[in-house]
């Protein structure tokens, strides 16, 4: 249906009343979601949706409209309306002439979850939940929940520009339980990507939930966490959480532009070790926020946001890029075509450096081992943090010692940026869901090893 709408008609109907500029974003989505609870399917679901919006702006000010309802009178109507909105005068718009752009495709799947039985897809739920359950006599509860996304998006605008992409993923989800009779502890594996079915080739639902299950009853055992002021080292494996929630979204071109970032107004400055390189890469094959082409039709791209610890450039979209006398970024990101495009991370990460990881360990005496983060939350403001560790482990003389639990992280994301005085030459990945502005949106987030000489960690001990 996306592929026969009449986006010239529909740009100029919108043009009309005197938009400086005008587009069309048309979606159509399927998507599966199953959930398993306590060793039964609880629901296994596949819907399509699709729509399309309209965007016209007008010396700063921007309306948007959005329709499921496909037929050219209720599309051309819209349009007009949208177009009004923006309160100006034209007598005539002029015809769109379109020029398709071309870009390398970033997809690369091999097994297209469209094609795949609904049966087939519930039994790999159930073959992680058989193995969970098996790894140990304190699994308590768990919990699995698989979606795939078949998203296939086209962006028509006034200048000219059409672009057409496909974007598939997959997210698998364990939760485990576990407990002793006096204690309780979760622990938790998420795995996915812009991939197709063929991620469970490479990564077995059995081992996904496994690694759950054994962080889970591991906690059990863990002793409270000390607090304090002390070194942290956290893994690759931890991902880049960090980086995406106190860095990240302070980098985001909007947040900069209205004053609500700590990094407002400068780029050129020193910001961060000059150990540290941070990249925004939407190119990377196979990783949550990869596409070919952003929500308003841009080229995915990779941004070098800071370089040697200085402040280079931030993640812009097609209005915030014109306000700095940019080239959008390719980093418009919208939910739905029920909403407005807006600037949003892609796949965020600190690159590798020059350190052994085991080196950055056995040069460490005492502190804290994070090998997986939890969630945070961030003030974008003042850079202000708070993250919970979901596992980590006490380092004494050099090497990982007993576990502990209940540990936060509490700082400020420049302060940190700061002090990273290590970092290895090892990369891991994590991945999410980002919300912002009541939107959300696939990333993911990544990082190499890196020792944080003093940072404050909340415990119970």
């Amino acid at each position: 249906m996306i592929d026969e709408l009449p986006f010239d008609k529909i740009i100029q109907a919108a043009m009309r009343h005197g938009a400086d500029f005008a587009e069309v974003f048309a979606e159509r989505t399927c998507t599966t979601t199953i959930s398993c609870d306590n060793k039964r399917i609880e629901h296994a679901t596949t819907f399509q949706n699709s729509g399309l919006g309209i965007r016209a702006v007008k010396e700063g000010r921007t309306s948007y409209g959005s329709t499921n309802d496909h037929t050219r009178r209720s599309l051309m109507t819209l349009a007009r309306d949208v177009g009004r909105a923006v309160q100006a005068r034209r007598e005539k718009a002029g015809a769109v002439l379109f020029n398709e752009k071309r870009a390398p495709g970033i997809a690369t799947v091999q097994k297209h979850p469209f094609g795949i039985p609904l049966e087939e897809k519930c039994d790999v739920v159930m073959r992680g939940n058989g193995i969970a359950w098996q790894i140990g006599t304190e699994v308590r509860q768990v919990r699995i929940a698989y979606r795939d996304v078949v998203r296939r998006i086209r962006v028509a605008a006034s200048d000219g520009s059409f672009s057409s992409d496909e974007q598939v993923g997959i997210v698998f989800s364990v939760q485990v339980i576990a407990g002793d009779g006096t204690v309780l502890q979760t622990g938790q594996e998420v795995t996915g990507g812009a991939l197709g079915f063929e991620i469970f080739a490479e990564l077995p639902p059995e081992e996904t939930a496994g690694r759950a299950a054994r962080r889970a009853i591991s906690m059990l055992s863990a002793r409270p966490a000390p607090a304090g002021n002390m070194p942290v080292i956290l893994s690759a494996e931890a991902g880049g959480t960090m980086i995406h929630e106190a860095v990240g979204h302070g980098l985001e071109a909007d947040l900069a532009l209205d004053g609500l970032s700590v990094y407002s107004r400068r780029i050129g400055e020193k910001v961060a070790s000059e150990l540290v390189t941070v990249v925004d890469d939407a190119t990377i094959p196979g990783k949550r926020g990869s596409f070919t082409f952003d929500d308003e039709g841009t080229p995915a791209q990779r941004t070098v946001l800071i370089e040697r610890g200085v402040l280079c450039s931030y993640l812009t979209d097609r209005l915030t890029a014109a306000r700095m006398g940019l080239v959008p970024s390719g980093n418009a990101r919208r939910q739905s075509y029920e909403h407005l495009p807006i600037v949003r991370m892609t796949n965020t990460l600190i690159l590798p450096g020059k350190d052994d990881p085991a080196g950055i360990l056995r040069d460490t005496q005492r502190g804290l081992f994070v090998r997986r983060m939890g969630g945070g939350q961030v003030n974008t403001v003042n850079g202000d943090f708070v993250f919970d560790v979901q596992e980590g482990y006490i380092i004494e003389g050099g090497k990982i010692s007993e576990p502990v639990r209940g540990a936060t992280l509490i700082g400020n994301g420049p302060k940190v940026l700061m002090a990273i005085d290590r970092v290895g030459t090892d990369l891991g990945f994590s991945i999410g869901t980002c919300g912002k502005e009541g939107q959300e949106a696939p990333v993911a987030c990544g990082q190499p090893t890196i020792r944080i000489p003093e940072i404050v960690v909340g415990g119970t001990a």
